[in-house]
């Protein structure tokens, strides 16, 4: 946290119109985003479907729900809704679990599992609880990602390389979801490589990691399209059609009308499925309000986000694409910055993203079925490289020995057991060391704070410890200060502030500044950072 002076933040520009007003402000901004977004989205929607155990039209129908109409629920301006890779692992977990050895009848479980999961998020909408979001520390919400990329690599390696029937990599005795046994057949999976589906992976790897390099075409022709279609176009000459059309996308007879399935309600009450309701709302929740808080900041309006209308929205988009047989979605972050990168002003570019998914499968389905399997699986295996990507392990580091250990921790975890059981280690891993660091009982889920005005200025006295923990009350505190004031947060009492509060704190100053007020940091003499990150936890000065 940076030092006495606040950093002057620049004024936003005119902020542009919502609902039927924006789409005639800025529809042609917003139909060119829309269009590349719908380039990104629909190999990814495909591909995730498959990595998820469901048919790919699965991922199509979220991508349309969450684009025609849970773009005119949502809290959020420019945030793209659809299926998602951090999902995969819920979803694959879901299916497998409840089929016990019958995808099909796993997938229609797994559906009524994301209807219930659906009515919950609502629920927690109505609840105003969009808050519970700056309850997680940030390092463990990096580490269950990595953790996530970890076996989205994996599963999808040996797909690439032609290798499509899982059982046949993973004995049947094996716990197929930890991500430590398919890392473990991995070597199997190789020996068994195929040469033909193993090219085109390796290809469409490479397309992902180099055509971004391409910087202008790249950002109007992105890089999983790229993939996909010399996908195609090795694919054909290959003739993989006629060696083995197992190999490449199969979609329903009947196009989209053809993928509705009906979830199938027998099994939402048994103590299985209720735990996967429990990681669905967790997970799904939890990556889309942390990815509307990150757009805002990439907002060029800064628009905050009402984080319980987006509980109101996912809710009512994931219970409507369930019941006709899609994927639980989320507001997904690769396709958001894209969205904003390329121009989009309002949430129509959302709205036109799916129509053009809708379109596209409506008139062209045959060209969707030339797709290798093997092109999917190497997009996929880049998207979760880029989760697990070493460098967010190096700046956990850099922000603190004890942040890297939490999401190692957790990142083990997660690709050894489960995704929640990770998680919860994580958060109970930092309690523990928040009381080590001298943190009391009684201040652990509670911050000690004290608030005082006088003539447009607010003082914020913060007191003891401010951790992950506490931080939802001191958070709700700064809400109730009427914009357009001076803020003083006086540090004088304070003796310790995680890399979360710290991080977290900063983004209150940068919106309250935006919105016209002033923020000042005072009592800072006794603590300093623990490294030399700025963004690093506040310790009392040797």
């Amino acid at each position: 946290m940076h030092a006495e002076t606040a950093e002057v933040h620049q004024p936003r520009p005119a902020i542009p119109k919502d609902w039927l007003p924006g789409l005639a402000e800025n529809w042609k901004s917003d139909i060119l985003a829309g269009f590349i977004v719908f380039l990104i989205a629909l190999p990814l929607s495909l591909g995730i479907a498959l990595a998820s155990g469901a048919p790919p039209i699965a991922g199509v129908i979220t991508a349309i729900v969450g684009g025609v109409l849970v773009s005119l629920l949502s809290g959020s301006y420019v945030t793209i809704n659809g299926p998602a890779a951090g999902l995969i692992v819920i979803v694959l977990g879901a299916i497998e679990a409840l089929g016990e050895g019958d995808p099909l009848a796993g997938y229609r479980y797994a559906l009524a599992v994301g209807v219930v999961c659906g009515a919950l998020q609502i629920l927690l909408g109505l609840l105003r609880a969009g808050k519970m979001t700056n309850f997680f520390p940030l390092s463990v919400v990096h580490g269950m990602l990595a953790g996530i990329g970890v076996i989205i690599m994996a599963r999808q390696i040996p797909v690439a390389l032609g290798v499509t029937e899982i059982a046949h990599i993973i004995p049947s005795e094996w716990p197929v979801l930890h991500g430590s046994n398919s890392i473990l057949a991995l070597p199997d999976a190789i020996s068994r490589a195929e040469f033909y589906p193993t090219i085109i992976g390796v290809v469409a790897v490479l397309i992902m990691f180099l055509w971004p390099a391409l910087k202008q075409v790249a950002r109007f022709v992105p890089a999983p399209l790229v993939a996909a279609i010399v996908g195609v176009v090795l694919g054909i000459t290959f003739n993989l059609a006629a060696t083995d059309p197992r190999l490449l996308l199969q979609l329903p007879e009947g196009g989209l009308l053809g993928g509705l399935t009906t979830p199938d309600f027998s099994k939402v009450f048994t103590g299985t499925s209720i735990r996967w309701i429990v990681a669905f709302v967790f997970v799904a929740s939890l990556e889309s309000l942390l990815t509307a808080a990150a757009m805002d900041k990439m907002d060029p309006y800064k628009r905050r986000s009402n984080m319980n209308r987006e509980f109101l929205g996912k809710g009512v988009g994931n219970m409507i694409s369930s019941f006709l047989g899609g994927l639980p979605m989320i507001a997904e972050v690769v396709r958001s910055s894209a969205n904003i990168f390329n121009g989009a002003k309002t949430r129509w570019s959302n709205f036109f993203h799916g129509v053009f998914i809708l379109i596209c499968v409506g008139l062209i389905p045959f060209v969707l079925e030339m797709i290798p399997l093997a092109a999917l699986a190497g997009i996929l295996v880049v998207v979760g490289w880029r989760l697990a990507h070493p460098k967010q392990f190096v700046h956990a580091k850099r922000i603190g020995t004890e942040e890297f250990l939490f999401m190692l921790a957790t990142t083990t975890i997660v690709v050894a057991e489960d995704l929640l059981v990770g998680v919860v280690f994580g958060i109970l891993l930092g309690l523990i060391v928040a009381v080590v660091r001298g943190t009391s009982l009684g201040n652990l889920f509670k911050a000690s704070v004290q608030t005082s005005q006088t003539d447009g200025k607010t003082v914020v006295r913060l007191k003891r410890a401010l951790g992950f923990g506490n931080f939802m009350g001191l958070r709700a505190t700064l809400d109730r200060i009427p914009p357009g004031q001076t803020v003083v947060l006086d540090f004088t009492e304070c003796h310790f502030v995680d890399h979360t509060v710290v991080e977290r704190l900063e983004d209150f100053e940068q919106e309250y500044e935006r919105e016209g007020g002033h923020v000042e940091k005072t009592g800072l003499t006794h603590l300093r950072h623990a490294t030399a990150e700025p963004l690093s936890a506040l310790v009392t000065a040797a």
